[in-house]
């Protein structure tokens, strides 16, 4: 019964957080400044998603060629700057991480 309490708590408080603001954005005129600023944040969100990852792998900075994630976000980087092909990114994206990795093995952190 806890649980089921638990899940209701968090649907309230989750569904709260994100429905006042709707209501309140639905009623008022932003500037355009506003909206404009909006549309950033996607992007925002995904670099503060992935860039940790990228540089980050294990846990700790690593800024070596043998950090497949680096070199292949690099290169995703440079396909998306040159080409704006979101499929293409991911396709060369991931392809170029899979060799990487395959010619520069990761060995696991000793503990």
């Amino acid at each position: 019964m806890n649980e089921i309490l638990l899940i209701l708590g968090m649907m309230a408080v989750t569904f709260g957080v994100r429905y006042v603001p709707l209501l309140i954005v639905g009623r008022v005129t932003l500037p355009d400044e506003v909206i404009r600023a909006l549309r950033f944040v996607p992007v925002a969100v995904l670099t503060a998603i992935v860039v940790p990852a990228m540089l980050m792998p294990q846990g700790n900075l690593e800024l070596q060629l043998t950090n497949a994630y680096l070199v292949a976000g690099i290169v995703a980087l440079v396909v998306s700057w040159r080409t704006k092909n979101l499929l293409l990114t991911i396709v060369v994206g991931m392809g170029f991480f899979l060799l990487w990795r395959a010619a520069f093995p990761v060995t696991p952190p000793s503990i």
